[in-house]
C-alpha cells in the first residue's frame, strides 16, 4: 500500500515494500518482479517514480536487470574469505545455512604420480578417492574429488564422508594447520554441469587445495568445482 499523503517519498515506499518481500522470502532469488508499467498502474503513479525505486535496489544488489527479459531478484553469491582455512560445512554454517553432503563415489585407489606428489606418498600407495556433491540449504554449490592417504586415516567410511571430514580428522587427534589453494575460471563439462544443475559450458571456479598437518604432512588433495553464479572469493590485501 502506498500513502501518497505521507512525507516519505513514494519511490522510497515502493523500495521498502520490494526489499521487505525479498528479505521475507516472498520474493526469492531468480524471481521476476512486476514491470515498471505494472507498478505504475497499480499505484497510479509515474513510471519515473517506480524506476527510481528499482534503480536504487539494483544499485544495492537486491535486483538485477536482464535486457529483453525483465528485472529479477538477485541470486546472492556465497563469499569465501581466503585468509582462513575452513571446511565447507563450517563455511556454510557460519552463514546460517544448512550444509549437506552427498557421496557420489567412495573407493580406494592406487596413487598416480600427481596424487602421490600432492599427498607426499609413494606411487601406487592406497589412497581414498571420494566424489562428493556439497549443498547449502538443499542447493548444489560444489562438486569435489577428495583424495587422502588411507594409511594416514585408515578407518574413513562412506558415512563419515557424508559429514565433515575436517571435523572427523580433528576428533581422531590430527591437527590441521595450513593449506594452499590454486584457483582458476573454467567452463563446466557435461558431467560437472549435470551434477551441479547448470548448463554445460557455464562458468565455474576450479579450485585445487592441499591441506597440511602440523608436521607438514599433506592431509588431503581436493579438486573442487564451484558454481560461479553462487560462489565468489574475497581477498584482503595490504600494501607493504
Amino acid at each position: 500500500m502506498i500513502k501518497k499523503s505521507s512525507p516519505v517519498p513514494i519511490y522510497f515506499q515502493i523500495e521498502l515494500q520490494i526489499r521487505e518481500k525479498i528479505e521475507n522470502k516472498e520474493l526469492k532469488p531468480g524471481d521476476m518482479i512486476p514491470s515498471e508499467r505494472e507498478y505504475a498502474e497499480k499505484f497510479q503513479i509515474s513510471r519515473m517514480t517506480v524506476r527510481q525505486a528499482i534503480n536504487n535496489l539494483v544499485n544495492e544488489g537486491y535486483l538485477q536487470r536482464i535486457r529483453g527479459k525483465g528485472t529479477f531478484v538477485t541470486v546472492k553469491k556465497f563469499e569465501k574469505n581466503v585468509q582462513r582455512l575452513t571446511g565447507f560445512s563450517e563455511d556454510m554454517r557460519s552463514r546460517g545455512l544448512e550444509p549437506e553432503t552427498k557421496v557420489l563415489s567412495f573407493k580406494v585407489i592406487e596413487a598416480d604420480s600427481l596424487i602421490a606428489s600432492r599427498l607426499n606418498v609413494e606411487e601406487k600407495s592406497r589412497v581414498y578417492q571420494i566424489e562428493r556433491l556439497r549443498l547449502a540449504d538443499q542447493e548444489p554449490i560444489a562438486y569435489e574429488v577428495f583424495c587422502m592417504s588411507a594409511d594416514l586415516v585408515p578407518d574413513l567410511t562412506w558415512e563419515t564422508a557424508e559429514q565433515s571430514i575436517f571435523k572427523y580428522v580433528e576428533e581422531i587427534g590430527l591437527n590441521i594447520i595450513s593449506g594452499t589453494q590454486e584457483l582458476e575460471a573454467i567452463t563446466a563439462n557435461k558431467r560437472e554441469a549435470s551434477i551441479l544443475g547448470i548448463k554445460a559450458g557455464a562458468p565455474i571456479l576450479y579450485i585445487q587445495q592441499v591441506s597440511q598437518l602440523e608436521d607438514q604432512q599433506p592431509l588431503e588433495y581436493v579438486k573442487s568445482y564451484y558454481r560461479a553464479d553462487r560462489y565468489k572469493y574475497r581477498v584482503e590485501m595490504v600494501r607493504s
